[in-house]
């Protein structure tokens, strides 16, 4: 029987107006369910990996239909905490993505980010788990989730579950007095495996760029691999370290990745992404990827083209998570 992954992290809500303000007149706009932890369970479950999904959410009958619909979609739910008043929400205009400074999050007292130390029963939570996930936003909400974080790691640890972070960077959520390279080692020292890009390592993690540094392929891999030691040399439970890159480039992009192990620096084919249906979720896809490749024990290279393979699908796929099966992924890397 394969493994079970437990992701955890906020539940969202994502608005989506169009840019020119037609939606006011339309009375209408898209909603997709979102959070960059539930779009690694929503793409593992497509792929048929058994996973389940931990959040909080009070008890009312928004809840219970979002609920309904990640069960029908492969996702345990069982692991869900009633808790609070409130689902977190963000606002994105179309056509944008996270890093767009016209992001605006309404998330402030979710039920997630009012989550306390001591009120999670995490030996429970993690029973029947062999990986468990969770993303640096979760401890950018709040100082109280930043702790529970911790919790749920040191309860993670203690049962030898393997523990994966992804490293993202969200400037506008890190607003309680703390910066991320004075929080995230401390959690970061339970994981074993690191993703995320050389910039966020830089600005989470303290390990920061060559002075010479240019965005130039070359150099960004040898960043790549300089950053990757250091990770492990500092946190030495860490035995993968994965970097992506992504290069806009007026109307397309070019995307890449690393992965560094003890076997050295594994890099990938290298995707020229044009006519982008959507970007949020990229990054959520290639975690994903990895997660699928360590599971289904694949080659540290196929591991590493499969994940950047699902995360230049994603861009194609409109929504926040992927609809895409394994098959089509593939495709994509032969193409």
């Amino acid at each position: 029987m394969m493994k079970k992954v437990l992701s955890f992290g906020d539940i969202l809500l994502r608005l989506s107006p169009d840019a020119n303000g037609e939606w006011i007149d339309k009375n209408a706009m898209p909603v997709y369910l979102g959070g960059a932890e539930l779009n690694v369970a929503h793409a593992l479950a497509r792929w048929n990996i058994p996973v389940a999904y931990c959040s909080a959410a009070p008890s009312n009958y928004l809840s219970g239909a979002i609920l309904e619909k990640l069960q029908s979609h492969g996702i345990d739910t069982s692991r869900m905490i009633t808790s609070g008043d409130r689902i977190g929400i963000y606002y994105l205009a179309q056509g944008t993505d996270l890093k767009n400074a016209g992001v605006i999050y309404d998330r402030a007292n979710s039920s997630t980010a009012l989550l306390q130390r001591g009120q999670v029963d995490w030996d429970d939570i993690l029973k029947d788990i062999s990986w468990f996930h969770f993303s640096a936003i979760s401890p950018a909400i709040s100082e109280n989730l930043a702790a529970v974080c911790e919790e749920a790691l040191q309860a993670a640890r203690k049962k030898n579950i393997f523990i994966s972070v992804d490293l993202n960077y969200r400037a506008k959520l890190w607003k309680w007095n703390k910066e991320p390279h004075e929080v995230m080692p401390a959690l970061v020292k339970y994981c074993d495996l690191v993703m995320g890009n050389i910039w966020a390592i830089e600005k989470m993690l303290g390990i920061k760029l060559d002075s010479d540094f240019k965005a130039e392929k070359d150099i960004c891999i040898r960043q790549s691999q300089k950053s990757s030691e250091e990770v492990m040399k500092k946190f030495p439970q860490c035995k993968q370290v994965a970097n992506t890159f992504r290069f806009d480039e007026g109307s397309k992009l070019r995307y890449y990745s690393t992965l560094f192990t003890k076997n050295g620096l594994t890099v990938s084919g290298e995707h020229d992404v044009a006519d982008i249906v959507d970007k949020v979720g990229s990054g959520d896809c290639f975690m994903g990827g990895l997660i699928y490749g360590n599971l289904n024990s694949l080659s540290e290279k196929d591991m590493l083209e499969f994940a950047t393979a699902a995360a230049v699908d994603k861009m194609y796929v409109m929504g926040d998570a992927t609809t895409s099966t394994p098959k089509q992924i593939k495709a994509r890397i032969k193409n």
